[in-house]
């Protein structure tokens, strides 16, 4: 068996090799360092069913080094996923499935897109957070049924990004048992020796989060490697990180241990050096022995029998648990309970009004109850994001079961955490701050998008009507750079009841996260059965009020949240002026533009050039739905410290000024 095992890594090793050298781009030697630590999570180690993927008992892996993805390519391919030789072949190549870091959805057994340093870490805590509340709801005595691990591959170039210490902290505190994290402790990164900019102590920092820590001195050890990690899974109380020490470019005569191992192709000259070194054919790409095909298949194959295990388990528990095991089914399978909508609040017009922070409270206090896999909370900053629901408990490692989550200032690790609980199937998983602060977590809400995954971010303090904070917490730029990521979806209701159907569409919406973009302070409630049309907020833009019937709209007042009633105002007094003006509500560009032609055309129709829009934000992208012929009234530069109204009104976001730029475009001096 010691000669076989010694095979099958060699034969990673090398495929890492030839595969980044057809394709004349990647990284091959974190793969062939890390060759040996995948042989034993895949061959003995963790539980997986190559034929079925989803299976929700299975582990989990991450690798958080996505740049190292030929190792999972590899090991995904031998153990017999829907992952072929062909496809090994084509490593980065376009329309392949072996792209040049892992992505979810695309590759069968990725369960998380990875590749920015530090990602899969914090995604990684997200899963063992899921794993923990699942346990604690549904496991019973005798009936284990979600008791997986989470097991992840973390570089040097991880744990250096700020967003693994945040993760790794949290963590900590928590006390998530199913994590085994293994970091691949190689020395290198891309400019040379990590001691060019990293010499702490890990172990010891580890240690100080609460982390079981544990070190491998050599990354060949099989036996050694194998002994700590199952130590770390028998570790329940704290995360395990087990300090392995490898060579980059293990099997490379002249570029192992060097940083010319890391991220480019070995050349054809030293991949034939490595292949004769161990003992491969030099003139042969892609070479696997059959026994060591056979040997991973067989390992994979013990899966289909873990499988079928844990489902007769979970067939039992059915027959003793049944609610417990329908209320998991219908979460898994996405299922809404019927009347799940039936208590959303519906508030009375009122002119002194209500912030849409607080009306999204109520409606999410109202939805929570027929979401037991609905779970969130904010970074620090839930009394005034109104995201805590009252009765629910807070998640810790007193209380698992506890729906808050408190992820403390940590914006960043709360984006990707919220990943990897979302990715867990059955849960739906918000996180809330201001909107200021959603610049420290876009490259997890970037990654959600990309995955099209649907994590729901809650943003209070949406404009510089916040007020006293001034320049440093009122966002300007920040809405126009979330309307610019691909597949996310951005709500900023107009009001109280726009704020409860903005959280009802989040809640249902497919294809990407959704950000709610909500007012610190009060603004009037809309009456809508005064209105020419119902709230529409579904539809992303709806026509809220028309002139008289005998009059046709010469003129469009567009915009979002808290500038919508200006609007309204505003059309009244330019009724008086004989200036027809339609009032549009615009609360999502993205929903908006989903919707059909004809319905555009209601909206805005291509003949009625003339429009005005109206944010207190930036004013770049407005000019999409407002024309050559247009105006936007936005904010080009930044806001200034004093109440909110004032900045309202010092900055030109008054009816008045709306009536003024509406006189001048309909040439009405």
């Amino acid at each position: 068996m010691e000669n076989i095992e010694q095979l099958a890594i060699n034969t990673v090793r090398v495929l890492a090799a030839d595969s980044v050298q057809k394709a004349n781009s990647g990284h091959p030697g974190t793969p062939m360092g890390l060759a040996p630590i995948g042989h034993v999570l895949w061959s003995k180690i963790m539980n997986y069913n190559p034929k079925d993927p989803h299976w929700a008992g299975r582990d989990r892996f991450v690798l958080s080094c996505g740049h190292a993805c030929m190792l999972q390519y590899a090991y995904l391919f031998l153990t017999g996923y829907e992952v072929h030789m062909d496809d090994i072949k084509e490593f980065r190549q376009l329309h392949s499935i072996t792209p040049g870091h892992p992505e979810y959805g695309l590759t069968p057994g990725i369960e998380v897109t990875t590749g920015p340093l530090g990602q899969g870490f914090a995604n990684g805590v997200g899963m063992g957070i899921a794993r923990a509340m699942l346990a604690a709801k549904f496991n019973k005595d005798g009936f284990d049924v979600f008791n997986y691990n989470i097991y992840a591959i973390c570089s040097d170039g991880d744990l250096m990004e700020g967003v693994s210490s945040e993760a790794a902290s949290l963590a900590g505190h928590l006390g998530l048992g199913s994590l085994v994290y293994v970091y691949d402790n190689n020395h290198i990164t891309i400019e040379g020796s990590t001691e060019l900019a990293f010499n702490e102590d890990v172990a010891a920092r580890f240690r100080s989060y609460g982390w079981h820590v544990q070190t491998v001195d050599d990354g060949n050890d099989l036996e050694a490697i194998e002994s700590a990690i199952l130590a770390g899974k028998d570790e329940k109380k704290r995360p395990s990180l087990i300090i392995v020490r490898t060579v980059i470019g293990y099997g490379s005569p002249d570029k192992e241990g060097t940083a010319a191992a890391h991220g480019s192709p070995l050349g054809t000259a030293e991949v034939r050096k490595v292949k004769e070194g161990f003992g491969f054919d030099p003139d042969t790409s892609f070479e696997i022995p059959s026994d060591v095909l056979q040997y991973y298949r067989q390992v994979g194959g013990e899966g289909m029998e873990k499988q079928q295990k844990w489902e007769a388990l979970w067939k039992n528990y059915c027959q003793h648990f049944s609610e417990l095991a329908e209320t998991y089914e219908n979460a898994a399978k996405d299922e809404f309970p019927g009347d799940w909508d039936i208590d959303l609040p519906e508030f009375e017009p009122d002119e002194k009004g209500m912030a849409t922070r607080k009306a999204a409270g109520k409606a999410l206090e109202a939805i929570a109850p027929y979401f037991p896999l609905l779970v969130g909370g904010a970074a620090d900053l839930a009394p005034s994001t109104d995201t805590l629901i009252k009765g629910l408990g807070s998640f810790s490692k007193q209380d698992p079961g506890g729906r808050n989550l408190h992820f403390g200032i940590r914006e960043h690790a709360m984006g990707a955490i919220l990943n990897g609980i979302t990715l867990t199937k059955g849960f739906t998983a918000f996180g809330a701050t201001f909107l200021i602060f959603s610049d420290y977590m876009r490259p997890p809400m970037r990654l959600a998008a990309i995955m099209k995954i649907k994590p729901i971010y809650v943003f209070t303090h949406d404009s510089i009507g916040l007020g006293e904070d001034g320049t440093t917490h009122q966002p300007v730029e920040q809405l126009i750079g979330l309307r610019s990521v691909p597949n996310l979806v951005v709500i900023r209701p107009a009001d109280a009841n726009e704020a409860v159907q903005a959280w009802k569409v989040a809640m249902t919406h497919k294809g990407g996260p959704v950000a709610l973009i909500l007012t610190r302070q009060e603004i009037p409630i809309l009456d809508q059965n005064y209105f020419t049309h119902a709230c529409h907020l579904q539809k992303g833009a709806y026509i809220l009020n028309d002139p008289p019937t005998e009059h046709k709209p010469e003129l469009i007042l567009m915009g979002s949240g808290s500038e919508v009633h200006l609007l309204l105002e505003a059309q009244t007094d330019l009724f008086q002026m004989g200036i027809w003006a339609r009032v549009v509500s615009f609360p999502s560009w993205e929903l908006f533009d989903l919707q059909d032609q004809a319905y555009k055309e209601k909206v805005l129709p291509a003949d009625l050039h003339k429009r005005i829009a109206v944010e207190a934000g930036s004013p770049i992208g407005w000019a999409k739905y407002v024309c050559d012929e247009g105006i936007v009234i936005g904010l080009n530069h930044f806001g200034s410290s004093a109440p909110g109204n004032v900045l309202m009104e010092e900055f030109g976001f008054t009816a008045e000024n709306v009536i003024q730029n509406a006189k001048s475009l309909m040439g009405r001096f």
